[in-house]
């Protein structure tokens, strides 16, 4: 499809396309309320919560008053709709600021100003200096007599530095008043996301010029919310408006990422709603048969010798209302407030400042934090993320000398094929702006070595070589991508008119071109020692062209510039007809070091048991040995790295068949084994030996692939997802942002490729060093916090449903409520919900000892405080708690002449008495805020029952009163505190003293030595934690391990399985890959 944009002609299909008008709004004042609702009706509990509010409404079976699930209902979902709310109003704002800018375009041959809303396709869009582009140009003229200008496109892309941005053939030389009259048509593709690619064609109407077509690409375009810099004026023709401009087409909200706490957390919901159903149908059953046997023997109960015929269906439903509450209804808006808290704590985090950018941490997906405390594999770029991206020109090789020839050929190549623009200050002096660290390495490099880049205009540029000028005229640029691995230039130089072809890439595109005369021998050594050295490097090669060949060659090549289907693969076709024969001059060699701290980030990661991938676009010598200087690998005897290649799917299969082999005979040993392969390898790999690599990727902790395009980099990342790994992906530039949004957790590092991939992320940092910080403390902490946040909110609910339960069996099997409406939607709104979310608080061991023993992530990575067996042991305290609050409330009461009303306000402050001290038995570190919400809730249980006791109509006049008087009450309170928290603490006590655990082992160092930053003591609890999480370690692949799960009141790691954990098996989360962590984890 493709639309056609008839220039300056308003007369032309007017309303065809969209106007200007950008809206980012989600919801209109009409469709809200509707669109809403139907949004959080969407998700299965609130379809389960409203079929159960709907359902109380029928006064026939609701045992107590629908206000008791309506109230906190609507509070939810208000709660919910006030923040999208206020969120689509601020989009609103700034869409009407966009807007209502004023710009200037043509109407009929006059200049006019008016509302950029009102701008339409086929509109001359004028702009001035420092301007934002109001919508997609294709560029039709400027000030600059070369027909150029510059373009800031940070909002778009991140990258700081200025955009050239050239006119189109047809239109140099035209005048302002003759842009004012231009006509024309474009043909252009319809709107698409792609920032980097627009495939166009441009025919002007005559008198301006003849009908030739002229084919248009980005560089002649100036994008929405781009500004116009160091160009006094620009024109364009509107070709893109709205939200059809290509940054429109990129906004959205991103699809939601679901964690592995959610997942599990909606297996439990599963298995309590299956659970609450066969109570519900025992209970039914047993009501409806006392009914017929019991009840109508008794005096006092009331039922009518003949019932509707539905009658039987009454009781179930009854205490399918009672048993509701077994799901909280206050989980997903509890969970959604502590993430995003979370998120809070990691943009605050000085820690991770980085002073030198100016840039902070920033989580731009506040749902997915506690996924970073289950990591297993880190996929990571190399340029710009391990290393610093500051490119410094060391050596280089030219016919087996260093640093030039006489000629100065290369040095030529070095200068004139890239897209640098000079920029000559008022003194005089030069500087380079360029989009690409190499290219600027490699001009300032030939300016050093006297070949000096002093300026471009339009298509020509100059330079000056030892004093002499010289001057060449740029026919055409055949673009680096990342398939074609290199760039070249068609220039003619004007001194003599010879036509040359200069060529600079990746050894592996450049070698095949050059002429087989060539002896290429010395520079392949040296392209090899180089990249044993580190070093990134690039071959420089060029070849004359006559004049008939390079005609021949142009209008093939105009032809497939001109095509507006598969442009870039014709394009890339008629390259491969010009690069041949080519001379090679030499090599260049451009150090780009290591960041700060990525050696210790990785050996720490390491521990920790996180596997590491390295995808990278570098040569191979290159990326291992920037490997070994970061600790991604060890060296001989310790590590051993097997090597994958291949020239053709026979030799690639054998390959991979020998180090599946060695991999599998190495499981066992205490070596760091690792694989690498190449792009052209792992094409073939990944086509016809899928499966066999994936048992590869399952066996190995690392592994190294170079040469990889960006989309090998994203099946990579859905490889390893495949296999039910966690996945973690860093990368700082747009070729890393396929692999970023594919990963469960996605880093952007705000490095000076731009913050395209900072802006993809999940999450954003300034450096890689404080990827460690990220997930070993905000990780960790946020994965702990939320799986007790969860269990604990689910424990309080079945609380409440056991004792409505055990109340059934003394109350006929009814389905009566012991508790009154208003007791029922305060606890859970306002009783039970403060304390719980001051959890974002706690910290069960410090921030310096999690970051001193990384390998305490491992209890995170198995799922060790979230799985059916945890929640089981609090589905048992519940349970427990129940009975306790249940057997002494009625054995108190049992002789006293009692209204229902108060045993119910009895057996409720038994169940706010003993959350506060689980609360309190469960906090590792507390805080003065954490100590007022426990107590200051316990205190404001008592205020709000005394206030509504006061109130007639509200169904508890004076009850609260006369509990509290009574000695009874107090003795209750301390019975069921003593009863119920006695054998929990007792046992929470031995397991802490004789059967501690890693962390309960560091809990007691750091209680014992709270000041001590290192101490030798540390040693023997250490080895005792390297045996404890022995266990953990297997020698299988994920996809056969068992799980390994423990109960909440059970952290030691040997213990076995609780009875009645396998109610649960068929809910057991995927687990975690822990195999051959351990014992490499020691050795590193």
């Amino acid at each position: 499809m493709k639309r056609y944009v008839y220039i300056n002609d308003s007369d032309t299909s007017p309303d065809l396309y969209r106007d200007n008008r950008i809206s980012n709004r989600k919801y209109t004042i009409i469709n809200f309320v509707p669109k809403n609702l139907y949004e959080q009706f969407s998700r299965f509990m609130n379809k389960y919560f409203l079929l159960i509010a709907c359902l109380q409404l029928w006064s026939l079976i609701t045992p107590v008053n629908p206000a008791s699930t309506w109230g906190p209902l609507i509070f939810i979902f208000a709660v919910s709709a006030t923040k999208e709310a206020w969120d689509d109003y601020n989009r609103y704002i700034s869409d009407k600021q966009a807007n209502e800018k004023n710009v200037w375009v043509v109407k009929k041959g006059i200049k006019t100003r008016i509302q950029a809303q009102d701008i339409r396709v086929g509109d001359i869009v004028w702009l001035r200096e420092n301007d934002e582009v109001p919508c997609d140009l294709v560029l039709l003229g400027t000030s600059e007599s070369q027909g150029v200008c510059f373009l800031e496109t940070a909002a778009l892309d991140g990258e700081t530095d200025l955009k050239t941005r050239v006119i189109p053939p047809p239109c140099a030389g035209l005048t302002p008043d003759l842009l004012h009259k231009i006509k024309g048509v474009i043909e252009c593709p319809c709107p698409d996301k792609d920032i980097r690619r627009f495939d166009a064609n441009l025919r002007l109407f005559p008198p301006f010029i003849d009908n030739d077509l002229c084919p248009l690409t980005i560089k002649n375009t100036l994008l929405q919310s781009c500004y116009l810099r160091n160009t006094e004026w620009a024109c364009g023709v509107a070709v893109y408006t709205g939200n059809e401009t290509k940054l429109g087409m990129t906004r959205g909200l991103p699809e939601p990422k679901l964690t592995a706490v959610d997942a599990m957390i909606d297996k439990l919901t599963g298995a309590i709603f299956l659970f609450q159903l066969v109570v519900v149908v025992i209970l039914g059953v047993a009501g409806n048969v006392w009914k017929s046997s019991e009840a109508r023997k008794k005096w006092y109960v009331q039922y009518p010798k003949e019932g509707p015929w539905y009658d039987f269906i009454v009781i179930p439903l009854r205490f399918e209302l009672l048993c509701s509450i077994m799901i909280p209804i206050s989980i997903k808006v509890s969970l959604d407030l502590v993430k995003s808290l979370y998120a809070k704590f990691i943009d605050w985090d000085l820690h991770m400042y980085d002073e030198k950018s100016d840039t902070p941490a920033h989580a731009a997906n506040t749902g997915i934090n506690e996924d970073l405390g289950q990591v297993e594999y880190i996929l990571t770029d190399k340029t710009g993320t391990l290393t610093e991206n500051m490119m410094v020109f060391r050596r280089c090789c030219i016919n087996g000398v260093c640093y030039g020839n006489e000629s100065g050929d290369a040095l030529k190549v070095m200068a004139i094929c890239n897209t640098v623009v000079p920029i000559k200050s008022a003194s005089g002096s030069i500087s380079y702006k360029s989009q690409s660290q190499d290219e600027d390495a490699l001009v300032n490099a030939a300016s050093c070595l006297h070949m000096v880049l002093t300026s471009k205009t339009g298509n020509f540029l100059d330079m000056n070589f030892n004093g002499l000028v010289l001057r060449y005229e740029i026919l055409d640029t055949l673009e680096f991508t990342s398939d074609r691995k290199c760039m070249s230039v068609v220039v003619r130089d004007c001194q003599n008119g010879r036509i040359m072809l200069l060529s600079k890439g990746a050894d592996e595109a450049i070698f095949p071109c050059i002429s087989s005369e060539q002896q290429v021998r010395p520079v392949v050594e040296a392209v090899e020692h180089f990249a044993q050295l580190g070093l990134r490097t690039l071959c420089l090669a060029w070849r004359d062209l006559k004049e008939d060949e390079y005609r021949d060659w142009s209008i093939m090549y105009k032809e497939a510039s001109s095509s507006l289907i598969d442009r870039e693969w014709k394009v890339a076709e008629v390259c491969q007809q010009l690069e041949h024969n080519l001379e090679l001059l030499g090599a260049t060699a451009i150090e780009d070091r290591l960041q700060d701290g990525v050696p210790e980030t990785i050996e720490t990661l390491r521990k920790a048991g996180i596997n590491f991938w390295m995808l990278t676009g570098d040569k191979q010598n290159t990326a291992i040995q920037i490997a070994l200087l970061c600790n991604f690998i060890s060296p001989e005897p310790e590590g051993q790295l097997l090597l994958i290649q291949g020239k053709n799917l026979d030799e690639v299969s054998r390959s991979l068949e020998r180090v599946l082999l060695t991999m599998r005979i190495s499981s066992t040993e205490h070596k760091d084994v690792a694989f690498i392969v190449d792009g052209w390898t792992l094409e073939i790999i990944l086509k016809h030996h899928y499966e066999a690599f994936t048992d590869l990727a399952m066996l190995s902790r690392t592994a190294i692939c170079c040469r990889v395009t960006p989309s090998q980099k994203a099946q990579l990342v859905e490889l390893l997802k495949a296999c039910d790994y966690r996945t973690l992906a860093i990368g700082d530039g747009g070729n890393d942002v396929r692999m970023i949004q594919e990963a469960h957790i996605g880093v952007g590092i705000s490095g000076r490729e731009g913050l395209q991939a900072a802006r993809a992320a999940d999450f954003s940092i300034g450096k890689f060093r404080f990827l460690k910080r990220l997930i070993l403390v905000h990780g960790r902490y946020s994965y702990n916090r939320t799986a007790f946040l969860s269990q604990y909110s689910f424990y309080k609910s079945l609380l409440i449903c056991f004792i409505q339960i055990f109340f059934s069996f003394v109350s006929g099997v009814s389905g009566t409520s012991l508790f009154n409406s208003f007791s029922l939607m305060a606890y859970n709104v306002f009783y039970t919900s403060v304390p719980v979310l001051m959890s974002v608080l706690d910290k069960d061991l410090s921030e310096r000892t999690v970051m001193q023993h990384p390998q305490i992530l491992f209890y995170c990575q198995a799922g060790r405080l979230l799985n059916p067996s945890t929640f089981a042991g609090w589905f048992g305290r519940s349970l427990f708690h129940a009975a306790v609050v249940f057997l002494v409330t009625i054995h108190a009461y049992s002789n006293e002449k009692s209204e229902m009303e108060e045993l119910s306000m009895v057996a409720l402050s038994g169940c706010i008495w003993l959350q506060a001290f689980v609360i309190t038995l469960e906090t590792n570190s507390f805080t003065i805020l954490q100590h007022a919400a426990i107590w200051g809730n316990l205190i404001a249980f008592y205020v709000i029952n005394f206030i509504v006791s006061t109130i007639p109509w509200a169904g508890m006049y004076t009850i609260m009163f006369r509990v509290c008087k009574q000695p009874a009450y107090w003795l209750t309170m301390l019975a069921i505190i003593i009863l119920g928290m006695g054998p929990i603490t007792a046992l929470k006590y031995f397991r802490y003293t004789y059967r501690s655990s890693a962390i309960n082992i560091l809990q007691q160092l750091e209680r014992s030595q709270p000041n001590t930053h290192s101490n030798p003591n540390l040693e023997a609890p250490i080895k005792n934690m390297e045996r404890e999480v022995s266990p953990l370690s297997v020698t299988h692949p994920k996809s056969s391990k068992a799980s390994v799960y423990e109960p909440l009141l059970c952290e030691s790691p040997s213990t076995k399985r609780a009875a009645g954990v396998a109610a649960f098996d068929f809910l057991q989360a995927s687990p975690s890959r822990l195999s051959i962590i351990y014992s490499r984890s020691k050795n590193n």
